[in-house]
């Protein structure tokens, strides 16, 4: 049996005398699409920035392609291949679109050691990554032109430039319609396909089943459930943490 691709152990972060996160364990497989949800302040956040390296956890360990991430900067976590979307986009506001695509395949691909991109792999890259997210006439606009979902459209297509093994997902379809829910559903799964392993951190339900092949939920800092959704929503605690 293969390695997991993020294998978390025991994972523990306290904000003063607040525990956020209490003995997480998660062992994620290369190729999954799971979906990652709880209540507000159940531990969500805390947890993706623990595994990102925006937080520093206290006790536990995070392992990602057989690498021990502790000490790690963010920076080297993406150039590993650990890439995150933000739950509120932050594109570099003075920059095109397709600048802003730019910046990830320079600093994230370019850093590692098969060798650095030349202009043309560059460009070639940013148009097919537009492309593959529906923005491909919108390279020059700035983001401050773009609609709410083509921001949740760019904020992936940042994060997949950096050319992700794992790709965590935050809360990408807040404030959206129906139909533009599901062209994020649709194209997260189309990564999923492509060979990106995806965690998706939602709160609208019909979201996360639709994508789904595995449910994890946290509550109060700990994991309570981990396995098929089906089950999942069926759990007892589950159902308490959510309906009272």
């Amino acid at each position: 049996m293969s390695a997991p691709l993020l294998d978390v152990a025991g994972l523990g972060k306290r904000f003063g005398g607040f525990v956020a996160l209490d003995g997480i364990d998660l062992s994620i497989a290369a190729g999954e699409r799971v979906g990652l949800i709880g209540p507000n302040g159940s531990g969500k956040s805390t947890l993706v920035n623990c595994l990102s390296g925006t937080l520093i956890n206290e006790i536990g360990s995070v392992k990602f392609d057989g690498t021990e991430l502790a000490g790690l900067p963010a920076h080297q976590r993406t150039r590993l291949g650990l890439a995150r979307s933000f739950q509120l986009p932050r594109p570099f506001s003075s920059m095109t679109v397709g600048d802003n695509i730019r910046v990830p395949l320079i600093y994230a691909v370019n850093a590692r050691s098969h060798g650095r991109l030349s202009e043309s792999d560059i460009a070639t890259r940013c148009d097919g990554l537009l492309g593959l997210v529906g923005l491909a006439d919108r390279a020059r606009d700035f983001p401050r032109d773009l609609t709410q979902v083509d921001m949740r459209k760019l904020e992936l297509a940042r994060a997949m430039a950096a050319e992700p093994k794992l790709l965590i997902a935050d809360e990408a379809m807040a404030g959206l319609s129906g139909s533009e829910v599901n062209d994020i559903v649709e194209l997260l799964i189309m990564l999923n396909e492509r060979g990106v392993t995806v965690i998706l951190i939602e709160h609208i339900m019909s979201a996360v089943m639709r994508f789904s092949k595995r449910l994890v939920v946290l509550v109060s800092g700990r994991k309570i459930a981990d396995g098929r959704p089906d089950d999942v929503i069926r759990n007892p605690e589950v159902e308490r943490a959510y309906l009272g």
